[in-house]
């Protein structure tokens, strides 16, 4: 089995346009909000759609239907095969990915990072937003394979974020690998998330933006670690 985990909707037309072999599972999920105990993978997924409802008003049959029957599949990978996690660097790729790691823990597949490529340090956090399908398929060839360290710390990752255990994460930040080259400044992010983010819109709000497009365009430039969108931002106007 060839598994492709992809980041998002906006990357599956250039993946597919790149003719990689492989079954694709989309990730259109936002794991860095609300509940992330998957102690009991059913419950885990019936309390997200109850969130997603809450918060966005999307009905809880659509999201089984949608996106938790999608990531599902990755508990189906077994010995052998191959998968592929095509994640950006920001904490919201990153949980996203941590959560994937959790469950590909111990299915003896040989797994893969194909990550964003050729990103200068100012727009390290754009991820794949202006890759077309042939940068993809550089990436692709680039991939970088997780050790069972690296799976292992992952899982580590994403149950110590889960329960806001800032002491596991702050330890965890200090590990070095390939497969996670900005892992201090996303523990650091994941840390702070409960503070910084609001701070960083007070002060903007604070110089004079008051649009909400302009408030996006500058927590981006200085938040962009987080990796929110408009409907993460919006949530820190209030």
């Amino acid at each position: 089995m060839k598994l492709h985990v992809l980041p998002g909707e906006a990357q599956h037309k250039d993946f597919i346009e790149t003719g990689i072999e492989g079954e694709v599972v989309v990730c259109n999920e936002a794991f860095i909000f609300g509940p992330a105990d998957t102690s009991d993978i059913d419950l885990f997924w019936d309390e997200r759609a109850q969130y997603i409802f809450t918060e966005y008003g999307e009905d809880p049959i659509d999201y089984h239907e949608k996106v938790a029957d999608q990531l599902a599949r990755i508990d189906e990978v077994q010995g052998g095969s191959d998968v592929t996690l095509w994640f950006e660097y920001e904490l919201f790729c990153s949980v996203n990915m941590w959560f994937c790691l959790d469950r590909l823990k111990g299915s003896g597949a040989s797994v893969y990072r194909a990550a964003p490529k050729d990103l200068s340090p100012e727009n390290v956090w754009d991820g794949f937003g202006k890759h077309d399908a042939s940068m993809m398929q550089d990436c692709f060839d680039a991939r970088i394979k997780f050790s069972e360290e690296d799976i292992e710390v992952g899982s580590r990752l994403w149950q110590a974020y889960g329960k806001k255990d800032y002491e596991t994460l702050r330890e965890l930040s200090e590990y070095r690998s390939p497969c996670f080259p900005f892992l201090k400044e996303v523990c650091l992010a994941a840390i702070e998330i409960d503070t910084y983010p609001r701070e960083v819109v007070a002060e903007i709000k604070a110089e004079g933006f008051t649009e909400f497009e302009k408030v996006f365009v500058e927590f981006r430039r200085r938040a962009g670690v987080y990796g929110f969108g408009d409907l993460q931002v919006e949530r820190f106007m209030e």
